[in-house]
């Protein structure tokens, strides 16, 4: 174990020579044995783990409950231990249905019908076989919003086409999901309501409806009529301050991120989700050096390595705004140079509208900008325009486009900060009207492009860029 966790990446072949000596055959199947035993006792552990922390997932806590009742009524149910199979089994379906666990408590009242009829205790069978009839149907009901619900995630997490599909058909799937809601009355279809209602919200850009429908959400958890054992706060303050970014309020965005921080847990993979709109929030806001405070943190988080490979890349570009952005008396030349090589590292991302390749074009000619190599800027204006033209043609790209105009201006303005200010008023007015579109289309920001250009202006007053020798 020890040599394991001074070298976690280590190979299969480098673990069986550490433990054994040699990588023999007879060896690898002792290491794969180990691995077993090892996995086994890992795994009996879950049964410990403490979902009691208000920061975790909260219906968690409750649902275990549901689960740990019906694997102990199993085993006694087994051993024709009726009398204390009834009592857990009652115990059980309560907390179900005060969960509002439907599936739980279908599962709870099957059980006891037939328990009750095993015994020839006809009374009760009559009334459990009613209340099984009722969630029965709740369930259905659930099962179906639950369909309608997953298969409309499932395009949002595909192709902007296909996202594009999900817009024209999700008004219908509401009012489906509403009416199942009318006749079921449960949390599971209120909740498949309210998330595809953000959805759509989201997907036409209408952020200040989102932001309405979870404050809307807040108050009625607050005032007891959502079930507090089911309904995940944290996904609600996730949304509410996503709009806020959205929507250009990054100052109160930011606020109530700090507020509702304490709500996730750092073990958590939402976490890391909040983190990175938290870190937005604060680059929009201009408070760049509470962003680089958060970046800290979060590098810092044990979990931090093993996020997807998209996600370490999101935030590598993250920390290259964030350093750039700092004063230049904080950043030295040494870091700056180290810097402007982790940039030009960065991978491509999908060929995707709404991807992160103007994100990441841009910043490569800010540290060019910064460094005044006239080739390197002209390559990276060239591929933005390039770039433009392939992908940035639909309506919804309108502030990408603007922009990608704006840097056009240094150019034909001989790289002149005054020229190019004053030529750019027009556009930049125009950028600064033009909302941010849905999220099925948009381009990041990761800073917003109204600072960026204030940005390259304050470069050029710097100095133009000159040919010099250095490579792009």
């Amino acid at each position: 174990m020890a040599a394991l966790t001074e070298a976690p990446e280590a190979t299969q072949l480098q673990v069986v020579k550490a433990l054994y000596g040699k990588a023999t055959a007879a060896n690898m199947r002792a290491l794969q044995k180990l691995q077993s035993r090892v996995r086994s006792k890992l795994l009996n552990q879950l049964y410990f783990l403490d979902h009691s922390d208000p920061r975790h997932l909260v219906s968690r806590r409750y649902e275990l409950e549901c689960l740990d009742l019906l694997h102990k009524v199993s085993i006694l149910y087994a051993e024709r231990e009726y009398k204390m199979s009834e009592h857990l089994l009652q115990r059980c379906l309560r907390m179900a249905e005060t969960g509002e666990f439907t599936q739980y408590a279908v599962q709870s009242a099957r059980m006891l019908r037939n328990l009750y009829a095993e015994q020839r205790q006809p009374i009760q069978y009559k009334k459990i076989t009613k209340v099984l009839a009722k969630h029965q149907q709740v369930l259905a009901w659930e099962d179906e919003a639950e369909q309608l619900y997953t298969d409309t995630q499932l395009a949002l997490s595909g192709t902007v086409a296909a996202r594009r599909a999900v817009l024209s058909v999700l008004p219908d799937r509401i009012v489906q999901l509403e009416a199942l809601h009318r006749r079921a009355k449960s949390f599971g279809t209120y909740n498949a309501v309210y998330r595809a209602r953000l959805a759509y919200e989201e997907l036409q850009g209408n952020y200040q409806e989102m932001i309405r429908v979870t404050a809307a959400a807040s108050r009625r958890l607050r005032d007891g009529k959502l079930n507090a054992r089911r309904f995940d706060i944290r996904f609600n303050h996730f949304v509410s301050i996503y709009a806020y970014l959205r929507s250009r309020q990054p100052v109160q965005g930011l606020r109530l991120a700090e507020e509702y921080n304490r709500d996730f847990h750092p073990s958590s993979s939402n976490w890391f989700y909040f983190q990175e709109h938290h870190v937005l929030l604060a680059l929009h806001a201009q408070q760049y050096e509470r962003a680089q405070q958060l970046m800290v943190v979060i590098t810092q988080n044990p979990a931090y390595l093993i996020q997807r490979e998209a996600a370490l890349q999101r935030w590598d570009l993250y920390k290259g705004y964030i350093d750039f952005v700092l004063p230049p008396q904080r950043v030295t030349t040494a870091r700056q140079k180290q810097l402007a090589q982790m940039v030009l590292q960065l991978p491509e991302y999908s060929r995707d509208k709404r991807g992160h390749n103007v994100a990441i074009l841009v910043l490569q000619l800010l540290y060019f900008l910064r460094e005044r190599n006239l080739e390197a800027v002209l390559l990276r204006l060239e591929r933005l325009r390039k770039y433009q033209q392939r992908h940035l043609y639909e309506p919804t790209t309108l502030r990408s486009r603007l922009f990608l105009r704006l840097l056009q201006l240094i150019v034909e303005k001989n790289f002149d900060a005054p020229q190019a200010a004053e030529r750019g008023k027009t556009l930049l007015q125009q950028l600064r009207d033009t909302p941010p579109p849905g999220n099925a289309f948009a381009e990041v920001e990761i800073i917003p492009y109204e600072h960026l250009w204030e940005i390259v202006l304050g470069l050029l007053r710097e100095g133009p860029p000159i040919i010099n020798d250095m490579g792009a």
